[in-house]
């Protein structure tokens, strides 16, 4: 009872709130979902209690969800050591971000809808977490992206908000096609969708090809393409990371939720799920790490330019992803659920730091018209001291565990890949460190640039906006310490057990406590080189940046344009779309259908009765001509009939 009820209580919250929510009011919809989402958090503790340690995977059978031919899929709630960790750092977090909430959008017309889209989207991460089989995973997947759509459009009366949310809806389902034909190829290569037959087999089909046009495919490799295809959209890397800056246009509780804890961080969670099979396809592993540690490059120069304060924290999102993934490329992946975790701690409060200052700053999110505020919003200050410092990779703060293990092990690799990745990824902690107190020094620092009616009311926020900052701070503080020796010390083929599966030969997570000592000081001189530059840039000689701007001005709009990713799209994909749409509606729909079907009916009735309208003349001697006329052509008809 305690597993499922850890599941379906915040679907239970957001049906309540939904359908109920005018009877509830805003306070009661903000009551039940919070609480809902608080006992099931309780609730993942007991489970990760119950579940840590043991060797055995256990299983919660609800029902029989799919049965054709030889397709059958169960619905179960599978519990192991990964899904346990990610119970409870989803619940914890959405917890927090739903406490958040009823002081963030306290002035909100529409309470109870957003606190419901929140539960919503809780129970659909929960969901996915907890599969037991490829399916009931996608199910969950999808789930996700509808709740994302709904809450990045939740000011659906803001054209941009629309646009951003349709934007993350339709790139989504382009890795999501990805994901169904993985889903697809697996059950023909497995015969089954259920993770247990998968794993236990893959070993004996690792070596399995098939021809196709004229090419031999290896059919492990083909699958961990396209399920790393679906990863790449949800979880943003590069070449799909397009929707997750526009996903700003949501609620900054939005923000922190979808950039925390649950949605981005699902790619990674299903490549460690499939570990079992992407450990047999080294093309595939390589392939995830080149596109990790570019995407963790790629989205820290981007934010080392941006003005909006979210969006600088989104393309960090993007970069520590990344990390993430090129941690798994060279089979790291505790070291990418260990960085997942702490990421989960730091990140949301950034995002609910960058909410209290936007709460602050009267809605404001341009840091060029920020500045000066230190001394009226200390707390959250030093919040975004700490969660900087834990971005930043500073020692003792979560961050300096976490992601230094995962450049550790991109070295300990010995690989070619994996030296690319470490070299990508050190570049990155120096832009890290750069962009993080670049947004601190912007925010709170120098002579203010806001506007006198905006500075007269910047206040610190409520208690209820400040409490879930604060225990995210001890989480920025503390989880890198506490989880280190479990997660990826020496500790962590006891602790993982079964839920992640490396193969003999692959050895990153133990060659990285055996690197050489400039290694381990390596991210910790840029990142001391980068807040350093920051310091340089906007506090010491606040000119520099735009005299930079100035002269290395085709490098800064590259940067400001995003790699012009953007644009490109539009060349290729949006444009030519909305001209063949536009061509089916107007040529197709509007002339050809239309104009021959029932417009062109309606035209030619239209005339025909014009025509004959004009018999209607109302002279007498009209109508008597046109009798006349009427009797000549019967008798001549009748003449000509008998004659024949």
């Amino acid at each position: 009872m305690t597993y499922v009820a850890a599941v379906f209580l915040p679907l239970f919250g957001a049906l309540s709130a939904g359908v109920f929510g005018r009877q509830l009011g805003d306070r009661g919809a903000e009551i039940l979902t919070a609480s809902s989402i608080g006992v099931s958090f309780i609730l993942s503790l007991l489970i990760f209690r119950d579940v840590v340690g043991s060797s055995a995977v256990q299983t919660v059978p609800l029902l029989l969800w799919i049965q054709s031919g030889t397709l059958e899929v169960a619905w179960a709630l599978r519990f192991d050591t990964l899904t346990a960790v990610m119970l409870s750092v989803v619940t914890c977090v959405s917890f927090l971000v739903h406490v958040y909430a009823i002081g963030y959008m306290h002035h909100d017309s529409s309470i109870p809808r957003f606190m419901s889209y929140l539960s919503l989207f809780t129970f659909f991460m929960l969901i996915l977490v907890t599969a037991d089989n490829l399916v009931q995973l996608f199910f969950g997947w999808e789930g996700v992206g509808l709740a994302s759509y709904l809450l990045i459009g939740f000011w659906y009366d803001r054209p941009s908000a629309n646009a951003a949310a349709i934007k993350a809806f339709l790139v989504n389902r382009v890795g999501d096609l990805g994901f169904m034909l993985g889903i697809l190829t697996t059950f023909i290569l497995f015969g089954s969708v259920c993770f247990d037959p998968i794993f236990a087999t893959a070993a004996v089909h690792a070596g399995d090809y098939v021809r196709f046009l004229g090419v031999e495919w290896h059919l492990v490799t083909v699958i961990c393409f396209l399920l790393f295809i679906g990863a790449m959209g949800k979880s943003a890397q590069i070449g799909l990371h397009t929707w997750l800056p526009d996903a700003m246009e949501g609620p900054t509780p939005v923000s922190a939720l979808i950039h925390a804890a649950t949605m981005v961080t699902a790619g990674v969670f299903m490549v460690a799920r499939m570990s079992p099979l992407f450990e047999y396809s080294q093309t595939a592993l390589t392939v995830i790490a080149i596109i990790g540690a570019s995407t963790a490059f790629f989205a820290a120069t981007v934010a080392c330019v941006q003005s909006d304060i979210k969006r600088v924290i989104a393309y960090s999102t993007c970069s520590q992803l990344g990390y993430m993934f090129f941690a798994i490329g060279v089979s790291a992946y505790q070291a990418a659920i260990f960085h997942l975790m702490t990421h989960a701690f730091f990140k949301a409060l950034l995002f609910l730091s960058a909410g209290s200052v936007i709460h602050a700053m009267s809605g404001e999110q341009n840091m060029h018209r920020m500045g000066g505020i230190v001394s009226r919003i200390r707390v959250t200050y030093v919040m975004v001291w700490i969660g900087s410092l834990a971005l930043s990779g500073m020692p003792f703060f979560a961050g300096y565990y976490s992601k230094d293990i995962i450049l550790e092990a991109a070295f300990g690799s010995s690989s070619t890949v994996g030296y690319f990745a470490f070299w990508m990824g050190i570049a990155a902690a120096f832009m890290t460190a750069f962009y993080s107190w670049r947004l601190l020094f912007m925010t709170f620092h120098g002579q203010t640039r806001a506007d006198e009616k905006v500075m007269a009311h910047v206040h610190e926020s409520p208690a209820v906006m400040l409490i879930p900052l604060l225990i995210l701070a001890i989480g920025a503080l503390l989880s890198g310490w506490i989880g280190y020796e479990t997660f990826v010390g020496q500790h962590r083929e006891s602790f993982w057990g079964q839920a992640i599966t490396v193969i003999a030969g692959h050895n990153a997570m133990t060659a990285a406590h055996h690197v050489p000592l400039w290694v381990q000081l390596a991210p910790f001189v840029v990142g001391i080189g980068g807040i350093l530059l920051a310091y340089l840039l906007y506090i010491y000689m606040p000119v520099l940046p735009g005299l930079f701007s100035s002269v290395f001005n085709r490098v800064y709009q590259f940067l400001l344009k995003k790699w012009y990713f953007d644009e490109l799209y539009n060349a290729l994909f949006v444009r030519p779309a909305f001209a063949i749409g536009n061509g089916f509606w107007k040529g197709g729909d509007g002339a050809l259908i239309d104009g021959i079907g029932p417009d062109g009916v309606a035209a030619v009735s239209r005339g025909v009765a014009q025509r004959l309208s004009h018999l209607q003349s109302g002279y007498v001697y009209h109508y008597a001509f046109a009798m006349i006329v009427g009797v000549t052509v019967f008798v001549t008809w009748v003449t000509l009939f008998h004659l024949w």
